[in-house]
């Protein structure tokens, strides 16, 4: 008889290997115990082996399936029944208006975006402010002018906006 093919009955004591450790009394009852809740029969190499080429076999026949299923859905999708794919994303450009900080730099002004919110659950309003590089191609916009920028390409390191028009002239 293999080691492989034991009786479930059969103990296996620490005299068949004497290099195991010994195990107290305590310990070899907790072992036992352990060894008798198991609800699994005891199962030898072979079947464990025959069980696990089965459940293999399962999951290729169920992965052959899913991928015809993805084809014949692409090969649907190709002739025109379903819906369309996404175009790309068109979306305006941000406008913002603010006020002319500096306009030190050529072809260069710095613009203050001042922004008054409520805030949602205090219902204070909250201001805030933030800083614009804006390209002015004329040199148009002076220091306290009111200007109207537009969202562009990234123009340099900084500057992402440009001026579309002056809408108060400063005194």
């Amino acid at each position: 008889m293999t080691p492989d093919e034991t009786p479930e009955n059969e103990q296996i004591t620490d005299a068949a290997d004497p290099a195991a450790p010994k195990l107290s009394a305590r310990a070899e009852r907790a072992r036992r115990e352990h060894l008798a809740k198991s609800t699994r029969p005891a199962r030898t190499a072979q079947q464990r082996d025959a069980d696990r080429r089965e459940l293999r076999r399962k999951k290729a026949v169920a992965r052959s399936r899913r991928r015809e299923q993805e084809k014949a859905k692409r090969a649907t999708a190709e002739k025109g029944t379903g819906t369309p794919p996404a175009g790309p994303k068109v979306s305006s450009p941000q406008v913002r208006t603010g006020t002319v900080v500096s306009s030190k730099a050529d072809k260069t002004i710095t613009v203050r975006i001042d922004v008054a919110r409520r805030h949602r659950r205090y219902q204070k309003i909250v201001r805030s402010t933030s800083k614009l590089h804006v390209h002015d191609e004329a040199n148009d916009a002076n220091e306290g002018d009111l200007v109207r920028v537009v969202e562009s390409r990234p123009l340099s390191a900084t500057k992402r906006w440009k001026l579309v028009e002056v809408l108060e002239r400063a005194r």
